[in-house]
C-alpha cells in the first residue's frame, strides 16, 4: 500500500506524484477527493488551478500507471465528507458511483470495507503451492 500526496494535475506536486505512481507500479488505485475543494491546494490566491473532473483525473492516472503496469485499475474512491450533511453525502456518493463505476466511501467515517471487499473481488487470493 502506497499513499501519495498531491496530484498529477497539481503544478507543485505532479513530479512527486508521478514518481510515486511509476515507482510503486500499482495494481490498484484509490481516487481521493474533497468535493469542497475547487482548486489545487495552495494555488487559490496567486494563480488558481481548477481541479480536473473525476473522469479526467482517473484517465490521467490510469494512463501514467499503465506505463509501468498495464493491468493497473481503480478499485474505489475515498471522499472527504467532513463538511456535508448525511443527505448530501448520500446523494454525492450515489452520483460519484454512477459517474465512475467505483465503490465510494469516506474511510474516516465509514471505514474502508467497501473498497477492501471490491479489491478482494478484483484480486482474489490464490494460495501458492
Amino acid at each position: 500500500v502506497i499513499e501519495g500526496q498531491g496530484a498529477l494535475s497539481h503544478p507543485s506536486f505532479a513530479g512527486v506524484s508521478l514518481g510515486l505512481l511509476h515507482g510503486s507500479q500499482p495494481d490498484a488505485l484509490v481516487l481521493c477527493h474533497d468535493p469542497m475543494r475547487m482548486y489545487n491546494l495552495g494555488t487559490e490566491r496567486k494563480q488558481p488551478y481548477p481541479l480536473q473532473s473525476l473522469r479526467e483525473t482517473i484517465a490521467a492516472n490510469l494512463a501514467m500507471a499503465r506505463r509501468v503496469n498495464p493491468d493497473a485499475r481503480f478499485v474505489g474512491m475515498s471522499v472527504n465528507t467532513s463538511q456535508l450533511s448525511a443527505a448530501e453525502k448520500s446523494a454525492l456518493f450515489e452520483r460519484y458511483a454512477t459517474e465512475t463505476g467505483l465503490p465510494v466511501v469516506d474511510p474516516l467515517k465509514d471505514g474502508a470495507k467497501v473498497i477492501v471487499d471490491h479489491i478482494d473481488k478484483e484480486f482474489p487470493y490464490v494460495p501458492q503451492a
